[in-house]
């Protein structure tokens, strides 16, 4: 049987892209992307809910998102969940789940105006990376 790792989703980026080259000399952006859900509570209270994903682009993809995406911008991001694990200088043990895209849509403007859309990205908020 043949298995399905797929993940689809639609965010604004908290960070604008940064872009290294691999020492093979293969372009890697990294960047993140937060998407919010809204619900009311059983006593009537609005809450909303922010995820943060850990975006992994290479090669052409890589370049394209360096180049066009900036901090704020919403966009659409389709690729696979992975898992990485690395022992810190200290030999503590690190986890870290990212998304590698393979696919990236643009859905606003550069630079494009939280209030236009009604959404936002949380101001200065903690990233566990």
């Amino acid at each position: 049987m043949r298995g399905l790792n797929k993940v689809l989703i639609i965010g604004r980026l908290g960070r604008d892209p940064e872009m290294r080259y691999t020492p093979s000399g293969k372009p890697v952006t990294t960047f993140s992307v937060a998407t919010s859900r809204n619900w009311t509570t059983s006593e009537g209270e609005r809450r909303i809910e922010t995820e943060w994903f850990n975006i992994v682009a290479w090669g052409n993809l890589a370049e394209i998102c360096k180049q066009y995406l900036t901090k704020g911008q919403l966009v659409y991001i389709e690729g696979r969940l992975q898992t990485r694990h690395w022992d810190d200088n200290e030999g503590v043990k690190h986890t870290s789940v990212e998304i590698v895209a393979n696919e990236m849509i643009m859905l606003s403007e550069r630079r494009d105006s939280d209030e236009s859309s009604g959404e936002s990205i949380p101001e200065d908020e903690e990233f566990p990376f």
